[in-house]
């Protein structure tokens, strides 16, 4: 089997080649198809995703028989400032993969996100609720989602959230860099959301690539929080004495606008291939502890 990951550097990017190179995730092993496979990880340095002919003749010259485009432009605030860059990375660049996939029968997995909703449901939201993104990154990866659909019909799309890693920038390294700095922080108590370990993610990803089952999934840690919550427990079990405070989204105004509740219900995902993501304080807790063995804590 060969595998094209895009945006390969990324915090996704980063635990699928991690895993596909040990054959095992934090969950567990991975499918034994995926034996011998043949991985390229191209990040914008090796293709850009935005070129459309680069894009063709890269997955023409390499063939391969899966590509999992991790690629995107997820600065929500930078999206706002920079509409067309926005675009042309989380939906045309999305749009030229997957007609490029078409064109030598590869499977496509698109990763969005949870900002194409609104926010304002009180429950979680599930694959068929209708999309009403408030930002233009949600709008940008809306647009990546429907381009995807119609140009190929072997496409998986899976919308996650709040996602951290351990490759790049995230909520929870600018949480414990805070922490160490700090006697005290102010964390939002007013959006709600599913904390997402990308080990977890990239696990299921590859679960769900070796089958036929094309659609719209939804994956993220189980379980709900605030920013707050989240932030508390971070700390928490990195064992500082910063104090973590709760305040309101209107306390740190924003250039886009964040959807008060985007939680998801991983339903599809269950009724597929199953939904082994663990508890987000769970996987949160061996990130945490990750860290600390290899002190990067």
């Amino acid at each position: 089997m060969k595998i094209l990951i895009t945006g390969a550097k990324g915090q996704l990017g980063s635990e699928l080649t991690s895993i596909l190179k040990s054959k095992k995730s934090e969950i567990g092993a991975i499918s034994p198809l995926y034996d011998n496979c043949e991985i390229v990880a191209a990040d914008t340095d090796t293709l850009d995703i935005t070129d459309a002919l680069k894009v063709n003749s890269f997955l023409e010259d390499f063939a391969p028989d899966v590509v999992i485009n991790c690629a995107a432009m997820t600065n929500v605030d930078g999206c706002e400032t920079k509409l067309e860059l926005a675009m042309r990375v989380n939906a045309i660049g999305p749009l030229s993969i997957a007609r490029a996939c078409k064109k030598i029968a590869a499977k496509l997995v698109h990763v969005s996100t949870d900002y194409v909703f609104d926010g304002k449901n009180s429950s979680p939201y599930r694959e068929w609720d209708i999309c009403a993104p408030n930002s233009i990154y949600g709008k940008s990866k809306l647009l990546g989602e429907q381009y995807v659909r119609e140009q190929t019909c072997r496409y998986f799309i899976v919308r996650t959230a709040w996602l951290y890693g351990y490759a790049g920038h995230n909520f929870v390294q600018t949480i414990l860099k805070l922490a160490k700095e700090k006697d005290q922080i102010k964390v939002v108590n007013d959006q709600i959301g599913n904390p997402t370990n990308a080990n977890d993610l990239a696990h299921h990803i590859l679960k769900m690539a070796v089958t036929d089952n094309y659609g719209i999934y939804h994956c993220t840690g189980a379980g709900e929080a605030s920013w707050f919550e989240f932030a508390s427990l971070i700390v928490k079990y990195a064992g500082l004495k910063c104090e973590v405070v709760p305040c309101g989204t209107s306390e740190f105004p924003k250039i886009a606008k964040r959807p008060n509740f985007s939680a998801l219900d991983n339903l599809m995902l269950r009724c597929a291939v199953g939904d082994e993501m663990r508890p987000w304080q769970d996987a949160l807790l061996a990130y945490i502890n990750t860290l600390k063995k290899e002190n990067d804590l």
